[in-house]
């Protein structure tokens, strides 16, 4: 999906000319794979606009410098407000935001931890990344996700998506919009860059983070509104074969939001529309990310931003 570009990026403190915003091709990251990042959404609201989980999103930001012995060098207020404050210069909502903190130019080798680390965030205008109410048919890739004690799931690292890249594009390449990946043990993960939810006799189920799982904010959120809504939720380690005989199955994330699978492996995910289950909860998800309903967990973090429709949206 091509790139809208905006006027300003934040950089280390302050913000530059989104064209200045460049790194050295000897930098650590272009040769090691060493950044971490998020993917975070503002919403388009009647009287303005707000970040989805700014603070949740930041939190997971840091954790994922620490889990990479990454000092970020800005705390959770500093780099909160650095969000805010690229939003409100690009003046730009609905968008997406993107944190990035990688190792920069200083040493080559393996061991990046001398070289300096440097902190972006971007924001640009962007649409819906699947299928929105049509429902995605995806794929079990032949690709799994990361081994226990290989690489760290559990933080948002650039070299991670190396695996997702591999997943999406055997997807693609095959026909479907997205593949769901097996961990190491056979049992489902999640896909390429999205949790993953079952509905199977009035049960939400999703797999636990021990399997190989990101802690998506967004799929927190799902299971706050489904505990909220009284649907029972489950997190325990699901074979492949409930994708066929399940009756509601659903990614959400930053960028999938809340998507139904229409098809798996050619196999319609009950009748191929979507579900009741889904449907309640896809409406809940975006009548509080819209506006349409009152903000009763302090999701949002209001921003002084105008709200021009956009054709992407």
């Amino acid at each position: 999906m091509p790139i809208e570009t905006t006027a300003n990026i934040w950089h280390n403190g302050e913000l530059i000319p989104w064209e200045k915003a460049n790194i050295h091709v000897m930098s650590h990251v272009v040769h090691y794979g060493s950044s971490i990042f998020e993917g975070i959404r503002c919403y388009k609201q009647p009287e303005g606009a707000g970040i989805f989980r700014l603070t949740e999103h930041m939190q997971r930001f840091i954790q994922s410098g620490k889990i990479y012995r990454m000092d970020l060098h800005f705390n959770l207020q500093q780099l909160t407000d650095a969000v805010i404050d690229v939003v409100e210069a690009n003046g730009v909502a609905p968008c997406y935001i993107r944190p990035v903190a990688f190792r920069g130019y200083g040493e080559i080798g393996v061991n990046g931890i001398k070289c300096p680390t440097e902190v972006y965030v971007a924001n640009f205008p962007w649409g819906n990344f699947l299928h929105g109410n049509e429902g995605a048919n995806v794929c079990v890739s032949s690709w799994n996700r990361l081994a226990p004690n290989t690489m760290p799931s559990l933080a948002k690292a650039g070299a991670n998506y190396m695996n997702s890249q591999l997943i999406r594009m055997e997807a693609g390449i095959n026909g479907y919009d997205e593949g769901i990946a097996l961990d190491v043990n056979g049992y489902l993960s999640e896909g390429s860059g999205e949790n993953l939810f079952i509905v199977r006799n009035g049960t939400l189920f999703t797999s636990p983070l021990s399997n190989a799982v990101l802690n998506g904010i967004t799929r927190d959120s799902i299971i706050v509104l489904a505990r909220q809504m009284g649907i029972p939720v489950v997190e325990q380690a699901l074979p492949r074969e409930l994708l066929y005989i399940c009756d509601e199955a659903f990614f959400t994330g930053t960028a999938a939001e809340v998507t139904h699978l229409r098809s798996v492996d050619r196999i319609l995910v009950g009748d191929g529309t979507m579900g009741p289950i889904t449907t309640a909860l896809h409406k809940a998800f975006f009548d509080i990310v819209n506006g349409l309903a009152p903000d009763r967990f302090n999701w949002l973090t209001p921003v002084k931003v105008g709200v021009p429709e956009l054709a992407a949206r």
